[in-house]
């Protein structure tokens, strides 16, 4: 399970450095930015986000009227958090039930204890199965069951998916190694594989050969402990002929 959530800012720098924070957290992923209260309430209601980041230097009072007006629509309201360059409408926020109040400048210690808290209020319940891969502008949203393999390339990652296409996400591998469910192996510095399409491990030649594809990816020494829990993964699953 991610995290989506939604952007009502005018500024956009602030914008882009509240993005920027919250990719360093990596389970998070941007469906909508609005500009005014109006296209804030109309992207709630259509994506449905689970975090509403709300800028209230300009127009507090149409924000706190719109978050009001969303009980007449939806059931669940998603955790609002405010954010301002001084503490005025403070107050109003915790009258409304924002979760959360940050100022500007942004401050990435006060904005890592306030996503644990909202990380133990909405704890993930179930291993991802959808996830989003943000390119510029442009949202992927992947089944992880359809990923044969991942490939660092730089800082970016290429999703090697079973129907060979090719989706590139400008975050590193790293990152999506904390994300993804538990039957995704890192073997190497560039690789991670899913370990359902995996029909052969060659330790002579240090190769994991894949189903569906006739790419055999490279292990390394430094995953190699990866590679042998891996196989004996499998091996508690696999009929073993008798030589």
């Amino acid at each position: 399970m991610e995290y989506s959530y939604a952007i009502i800012d005018s500024d956009a720098t602030s914008n882009l450095q509240l993005q920027h924070y919250l990719e360093e957290y990596g389970d998070f992923c941007l469906v909508s930015h609005s500009k005014n209260s109006n296209e804030g309430i109309d992207n709630i209601l259509k994506f449905s986000p689970d975090v509403v980041f709300i800028n209230l230097n300009d127009k507090a009072q149409e924000h706190f009227q719109m978050v009001t007006e969303l009980y007449q629509y939806i059931k669940e309201l998603p955790v609002f958090i405010g954010i301002s360059t001084t503490k005025a409408h403070a107050y109003d926020a915790i009258k409304n039930n924002f979760f959360d109040y940050w100022l500007l400048p942004y401050n990435e210690f006060n904005i890592r204890k306030s996503i644990l808290k909202l990380k133990k209020l909405m704890p993930k319940q179930k291993e991802l199965e959808t996830l989003c891969l943000k390119s510029y502008r442009d949202y992927h949203y992947v089944d992880t069951k359809d990923i044969l393999y991942l490939q660092a390339d730089n800082n970016a990652t290429d999703f090697i998916m079973k129907d060979g296409s090719v989706i590139s996400a400008y975050k590193t591998l790293k990152t999506y190694q904390q994300q993804l469910p538990k039957n995704f192996v890192r073997i190497h510095q560039s690789y991670i594989l899913n370990t359902n399409y995996v029909s052969r491990i060659n330790y002579g030649k240090s190769i994991c050969a894949l189903k569906l594809s006739k790419v055999q990816l490279p292990f390394s020494k430094s995953y190699r402990d990866n590679v042998d829990h891996l196989k004996n993964i499998l091996s508690k699953s696999t009929i073993h002929s008798v030589n």
